[in-house]
C-alpha cells in the first residue's frame, strides 16, 4: 500500500493511495478462510467446501468489503501517522473508475485538517462583572405581583361600568349564521377583562357593560382558529351580565407567604430575594460571558477550516431566512446564498467554538452523567405526558445527545477560564444591568 501526498496548503491535505491487486486478494482469502468452517454447500461436508470454490462463489461479493476495509486501514493509519485531525469527514474517490479484478486501487482522499490553536494567557484577560443586589424597591414589587396574582374580586357597586382588569360574570351564546356552535355557550362564567383568554374582540366588547346589562358582542375568528370549522367566520355572542366585580389584591402578610408555600412574611421575602439574586447572578455572567467572548475573538487569530465556515455561514443565512419568511416551514425555496455578514459570524463562531474546545481539553473539562441527566430532564418537561417517549429518543440519537452536550461543555470552559482571568466585581444597579442585557439581544 502505498500513500503520496498530492496536496500541501494551509490546511487543505490530498493523498493518492494505492492499494495492489495482492493485497486485495490476501485480504479476500482472510475473509473466506475466516469463513470457511461455518459454509455449507451442496456435496461437500460442512467446513470442507475447497477455497477455490469459494473464491468463486462469493470472491466478487468480498471484494467490495476488502476494497473499503484496506483504503479506511491506509487513512486512519496515516492520520495516526500524521497527528492530523480532519474538520470533517474525509473526501474519498476512485481515481481509476475502469478497474477490474486483478488491478491495483488507486483513491484520491482530501480533506481539510485542523489548525493548531495558539496558547492564551489568561492572566493578561481583563474583565469586570456586574453584581446586583436585590434592593427593597425589587423585593417590594415582586411582593406586590405576588398580591396581584392572588387577588380575589368584590362587587362593584350597580351603577358602575366594567374596566380593564374587573372580572365579569356572565351567560353568552355564541351564534354563527344566526346557528349555536359547539362550546360556543357558558353560564355564570367569571371572565377577567384584558386576560385575553377569549378570541380577539370580545373582552374588548365587554368594556363598559354593567351588572343586568344584556349585549350582543360581534367578534371574527382568527384565519389560524384551532376549530376549523369557525376559522375565519364572524359571530354574535349574545350576553347576559349577572355581575361586575373589580380586583382585590391579596395583603401583603404571613397568609400571603402561606399561600406560597413560606412559613412567614419574613421567609417569602427571603425566597424572594434569594430569586431575584440568582437571576441578577445569571443575567450578569451571560454579559461577562459575550465580553469573554468578545475579547477572546480580538486577542486569538488562527487559519480557519473553510468547509466549517461555509457550512456554518448556510446555517446562518437558511435559519435567519426562516426567521424572515415564518410562513414558510418547508425547504423547497429558493438557494440561500450567505452574505458577507454572515460569512463573518461564522468565522466568529468557528473561531471561537475550535478555541473554546481546544481549551477545554488541554484543560480536561468533562460533562459529567449527571449534569447531562438533568439536561434531559429539563428538555422533557416541555413534552408532557411524552416523557418516556422523549427519553428513549435521546437514548436513539447521538446528535441529539451532542446537541444538549455542546452548550453544557462551553458553559464549563468559560468558568474555567473566568477562574483563570483577571475578574473584577463592581456593583451596579438593577437598571444598569437591563441596560446591559439588552445590549446583547439587539446584536
Amino acid at each position: 500500500m502505498q500513500v503520496t501526498e498530492t496536496l500541501n496548503d494551509g490546511l487543505k491535505r490530498a493523498y493518492a493511495i494505492t492499494v495492489t491487486a495482492s493485497e486485495l486478494d490476501d485480504k479476500v482469502k482472510q475473509k473466506l478462510v475466516e469463513a470457511q468452517p461455518e459454509i455449507e454447500m451442496k456435496g461437500f461436508r460442512k467446513g470442507k467446501v475447497p477455497m477455490a470454490l469459494l473464491k468463486k462463489q462469493f470472491g466478487q461479493r468480498l471484494m467490495g468489503e476488502a476494497m473499503q476495509e484496506a483504503i479506511d486501514s491506509a487513512v486512519n493509519e496515516h492520520l495516526t501517522t500524521s497527528g492530523d485531525r480532519p474538520a470533517a469527514q474525509p473526501q474519498m474517490k476512485m481515481t481509476n473508475e475502469d478497474w477490474k479484478e486483478g488491478d491495483d486501487v488507486q483513491v484520491e482522499v482530501s480533506y481539510e485538517t485542523l489548525p493548531d490553536v495558539p496558547e492564551v494567557d489568561f492572566s493578561a484577560v481583563k474583565l469586570e462583572r456586574m453584581v446586583v443586589k436585590a434592593d427593597e424597591a425589587a423585593v417590594t414589587e415582586a411582593l406586590e405581583q405576588l398580591a396581584t396574582s392572588a387577588q380575589s374580586f368584590a362587587d362593584r357597586p350597580a351603577n358602575q361600568k366594567a374596566k380593564d382588569g374587573d372580572q365579569v360574570v356572565l351567560d353568552f351564546v355564541g351564534k354563527v349564521d344566526g346557528e349555536a356552535f359547539e362550546g360556543g355557550a357558558a353560564e355564570d362564567y367569571p371572565l377577567v377583562l384584558g386576560s385575553n383568554s377569549f378570541i380577539p374582540g370580545f373582552e374588548e366588547g365587554l368594556v363598559g357593560v354593567k351588572a343586568g346589562d344584556e349585549k350582543d358582542v360581534e367578534v371574527t375568528f382568527p384565519e389560524n382558529y384551532q376549530a376549523q370549522n369557525l376559522a375565519g367566520k364572524a359571530a354574535v355572542f349574545s350576553c347576559k351580565i349577572k355581575a361586575v366585580k373589580k380586583p382585590v389584591p391579596a395583603k401583603i402578610d404571613d397568609e400571603l407567604a402561606k399561600q406560597y408555600g413560606a412559613d412567614d412574611l419574613a421567609a417569602l421575602k427571603a425566597q424572594i430575594t434569594e430569586r431575584l439574586e440568582a437571576e441578577y447572578s445569571g443575567a450578569a455572567r451571560a454579559v461577562a460571558k459575550r465580553t469573554l467572548l468578545d475579547t477572546l475573538d480580538k486577542l486569538v487569530s488562527f487559519e480557519l477550516p473553510s468547509s466549517l465556515v461555509e457550512a456554518e455561514a448556510g446555517q446562518i443565512a437558511h435559519q435567519l431566512w426562516h426567521e424572515e419568511h415564518a410562513d414558510e416551514h418547508g425547504h423547497d425555496h429558493p438557494e440561500i446564498e450567505p452574505t458577507p455578514e454572515h460569512v463573518a459570524l461564522a468565522e466568529r463562531r468557528v473561531k471561537l467554538g475550535l478555541l473554546l474546545a481546544d481549551i477545554g481539553q488541554k484543560a480536561e473539562v468533562k460533562v459529567t452523567d449527571a449534569e447531562m441527566t438533568q439536561a434531559v430532564m429539563n428538555q422533557a418537561r416541555q413534552y408532557p405526558g411524552q416523557e418516556r417517549q422523549f427519553f428513549e429518543f435521546v437514548q436513539q440519537n447521538a446528535q441529539f445527545r451532542q446537541q444538549l452536550q455542546a452548550p453544557l461543555f462551553e458553559d464549563k470552559v468559560v468558568d474555567h477560564v473566568f477562574g483563570l482571568a483577571n475578574v473584577t466585581e463592581k456593583e451596579v444597579g438593577k437598571e444598569d444591568l437591563q441596560k446591559a442585557v439588552e445590549s446583547l439581544e439587539e446584536e
